[in-house]
């Protein structure tokens, strides 16, 4: 298992073991993260499991990713979409930050 922390807008902190293989957005969803709707189930389709991450995960944005950000609020230069993280082992430890709210 892989340990991941969301962080509220608010501070709040989640902590959740998740599978490699999983996405962000689907551990997020599966251990019911407040602030990751995944509303699209994780197509990216819709743009509510937008969150921040640190480091080289927040350069690897594809074009159909971008697309996506464009309508989310509170973009970010580190602004991603959970559904297309892939968890692996290396991300043991990752902790990302959700946006005020998801649209």
């Amino acid at each position: 298992m892989v340990k991941i922390t969301y962080i509220e807008f608010d501070g709040t902190k989640h902590t959740v073991d998740a599978s490699p293989g999983d996405t962000l957005m689907s551990a997020a969803v599966s251990n019911s993260v407040p602030g990751i709707d995944g509303d699209c189930g994780g197509n990216c389709a819709c743009a509510t499991c937008h969150l921040f991450v640190d480091g080289e995960l927040a350069g690897l944005v594809k074009e159909e990713e971008q697309d996506m950000l464009e309508i989310a609020d509170g973009i970010r230069d580190n602004s991603r979409l959970g559904c297309q993280i892939t968890i692996d082992e290396s991300m043991d430890g990752l902790v990302v930050n959700l946006p005020m709210g998801q649209h």
